[in-house]
This record gives C-alpha cells, structure tokens and sequence, in this order.
C-alpha cells in the first residue's frame, strides 16, 4: 500500500485503510461487549429477567457516530471518484478493445499492440470498448479498474509514475477462457517511448509482442 505507482494510489489505499480501521474496531468492539453481557447476564447470574429502559443519550450516541463515519467514508470516496473521472486535456488517447479472450491497444497513428505501452508521468485517457460480452478492465497496480460493455463507450485514466512492467487483467467472468484474459503494461521513459512509437517497424513491433507473450 501507499507505493504512489500511480496518480490513485494513495487516494485509494487511503479510502480502503480508513474503512479498514474502522470495521475493525467495531467487530472488535461489538464482539468484546457481547462476550461481556453474554457473562454479565447470564441466567446464572440473572435468574430473574429485569426490564431496562431506554437511554436517550446513548440512542443518540450509536446514531450519530455511525453516520458520520459513513458520511466520511462518502467523502473520500467521493473525492477520489472525481479524480478518476475528471481526465486532463492534454491525456494521449488509446483505445482499448476487449473480447474473449484478449485486449487490444490502438494509438493515435495506428499501430495496434496486444500490450500496452505509455510513458511515464504522461496523463493517458483510455477509450474502452467490447466487442462481445461484458469485461472489466483492471491494473492492480495502479488502483485502477472500469468495466467494459457492448456497444457502449467508457472512459478511463491514469498517470503512472514509475517505469517497469505490471499486470493487465479482466476482473469481470466473461467465459470459459477469462482467466486466460491478461496482458500486460510497459511504463517506459519518455525517450524510450518515443523511440518505441516512432521509431520500430511493423515487423519488430509484432517480434517484440511475440517475446512479450513467451515471457
């Protein structure tokens, strides 16, 4: 967590550890309390039932702290969904493509890979579509993840801040062969993308995708 590969790292994994700790304070408080009047009144201890009347403040008390927390957990999450929605204009355009059982990336010019390649520290704004079923597109990496239907447009971006190689997958089942659905993503430095996008034939780019697969 917190790795800050991507532009939504830290926003998501801070949403998710807030409403961790959360969670696990109350389970651990609920169990706790429920062990203890379980003991407390037992029939053992309390052969004779007793009524107990209402407590105003405590009635208050288990209202109000649960809705806020709720509203605060509304909040970040609200405030990262903005984010992932609101893509920069200057983002280099991709389209996306799903079907059973793969991905497939076009750019600008044309080329059109079964990975996909980006530069680091460049907005990139992912135009996704399906040609079959339902898919989702995910980058565990990343933090970031959009379904994918037929016959439908949708919009995805990110900034990844950190060269290397990482993990494509479909997180939605989409047949017999989804978990065959994964590719992969190739964050380069900008003159090594450039030279990637300008500067290789048809020919070396489809030997480079070869190897891309045996590895």
């Amino acid at each position: 967590m917190f790795d800050d590969i991507s532009n939504f790292a830290n926003s998501v994994d801070g949403t998710f550890l807030f409403t961790l700790i959360v969670s696990v304070f109350f389970l651990v408080l609920i169990t706790v309390l429920m062990i203890i009047f379980v003991i407390k009144y037992s029939r053992k201890r309390n052969p004779k039932a007793t009524n107990i009347h209402g407590n105003m403040g405590l009635e208050i008390a288990w209202t109000a702290i649960p809705t806020i927390l709720v509203m605060i957990m509304f909040w970040y999450g609200w405030q990262g969904y903005k984010e992932m929605v609101t893509v920069p204009e200057n983002a280099m355009p991709i389209d996306v493509t799903a079907q059973m059982w793969k991905w497939s990336f076009k750019y600008e010019d044309g080329k059109t890979t079964d990975s996909l390649y980006v530069p680091v520290n460049t907005p990139i704004k992912l135009t996704l579509h399906s040609n079959d079923v339902n898919h989702s597109f995910f980058i565990p990496a990343f933090r970031l993840k959009k379904d994918v239907f037929p016959n439908r447009e949708r919009v995805a971006w990110f900034i990844a801040k950190e060269t290397g190689e990482y993990d494509i997958a479909c997180s939605e089942y989409c047949g017999l062969n989804h978990s065959y659905m994964y590719s992969k993503i190739f964050v380069l430095p900008e003159e090594e993308f450039k030279n990637w996008m300008y500067g290789m034939s048809d020919e070396e780019l489809k030997m480079l995708e070869e190897m891309t697969k045996d590895n």
